[in-house]
């Protein structure tokens, strides 16, 4: 009897700014298709938005790292077994555990808190768009513009000194960048825990007006605890937003029939934003949940024990739930996309990633209202090789 072998994840883009072909054709025929895993595991693909609605929403379905299995490689080999989430790493963890220290964060990121940051985050971005202008054309808007910001951002919001943010720059880089044995993102990981932990330390001496300082002063958290929440929004508060900022630019100045429609009529920004999330959809690679127990979903049934890797990318570019899903369109009415996930471990920052893309693109064509790429667009590096989708570099030229 000849043993049936299943495809893993598809990975290989049709164009710099599709995600995969062969996403679209699963999503159409075969919605919940078998897949297998880099260490081996069978599991299942999930591509179309309803059903990947649905298992996000399912508590039957977890999040915890012990339980994990990745659909991806690092440095060409299956990611190993995590062991439990350490304390406060809650984005890998379920139930009560999880929503422990959401809770402590969720006042941190209202609406209204995030609305209040608007001032300081319009000053941000035009200090760095004078730094654009002073460096001139050719320069590199990644270097100067997309990376800074939200780093800048979360740093004040974290209270971490912005004059050190080099290393855990470097070293988020590192810890999506697939090209790097498993090992060498480990360690990443570890030295920005390790700078995160000593911030923490000298939060008790020397406490501020700060993100840190407040979970520190709340009485509730060890250090330990703090210092891995903090860990968690610290790369996930610059590393997602840079990338948008980026690799939306570039999509912007690739349709400029959409780019002169918003330049037209500024009031479209929010939606901008929005479809740019739909369309790009940069977590290219995940999200996974595994079965806690044996689960009925599309018709078929999800073992205990069975891992589902979601394409977001796929989801967002489903027909039965967006019209001409594979048209950029600023038009559109985007809401519905689940680029920030959905159900109890969406982003708990999307609100401040909104007003960061807002502003900053704003910012960036009343600034540059000719902006333009330095080089042709198939000469852009594409972040291929990370796990979190945009452009590596992104010469831009001006008058």
């Amino acid at each position: 009897m000849t043993e049936t072998l299943y495809p893993e994840l598809p990975t290989t883009r049709s164009s710099a700014f599709d995600p995969p072909a062969a996403l679209g054709v699963l999503r159409e025929t075969e919605p919940i298709s078998r897949m297998s895993f880099p260490d081996g595991h069978l599991g299942w693909l999930v591509t179309t938005h309803a059903l990947a609605r649905e298992v996000l929403a399912d508590v039957r379905f977890s999040n915890r790292a012990e339980l994990q299995h990745s659909p991806i490689r690092a440095g060409g080999k299956p990611i190993p077994p995590q062991p439990p989430a350490k304390p406060g790493l809650f984005i890998s963890m379920d139930g009560q555990d999880h929503a422990k220290y959401r809770r402590l964060l969720t006042g941190q990121f209202t609406v209204r808190r995030m609305n209040q940051l608007i001032p300081r985050i319009e000053a941000i971005v035009r200090d760095h768009l004078a730094d654009v202008r002073a460096q001139g054309p050719g320069v590199d808007l990644v270097e100067t513009f997309a990376l800074p910001v939200p780093s800048m951002v979360i740093c004040e919001l974290l209270g971490v000194p912005y004059d050190e943010r080099e290393s855990f720059q470097r070293d988020t880089k590192t810890s999506f960048t697939l090209s790097q044995d498993f090992e060498e993102i480990q360690a990443a990981f570890d030295r920005i825990e390790d700078f995160v932990a000593d911030l923490v330390r000298r939060k008790h001496d020397e406490p501020g007006d700060d993100m840190l300082t407040g979970l520190v002063e709340t009485g509730e958290l060890t250090d330990e605890e703090v210092t891995n929440m903090g860990l968690l929004l610290l790369i996930a508060g610059h590393e997602t937003t840079a990338n948008m900022l980026g690799i939306g630019t570039l999509t912007l100045l690739d349709h400029p029939d959409q780019l002169e429609a918003l330049k037209d009529d500024p009031s479209l920004i929010d939606n901008t934003v929005e479809e740019l999330m739909r369309y790009l959809s940069i977590v290219q690679f995940g999200a996974t949940r595994v079965a806690l127990e044996d689960v009925e979903l599309g018709g078929v049934t999800i073992a205990a024990g069975e891992a589902v890797s979601i394409s977001i990318p796929a989801a967002n570019r489903d027909p039965a739930k967006f019209d001409r899903p594979e048209d950029f369109d600023i038009r559109r009415p985007a809401t519905g996309h689940v680029a920030f996930g959905h159900g109890v471990h969406q982003c708990l920052g999307q609100q401040l990633a909104r007003i960061e893309m807002r502003v900053g693109f704003t910012e960036l064509f009343r600034e540059f209202p000719d902006l333009r790429l330095a080089v042709p667009v198939e000469e852009v590096p594409m972040r291929d090789d990370m796990a979190i989708y945009g452009v590596h570099k992104l010469p831009v030229a001006f008058s």
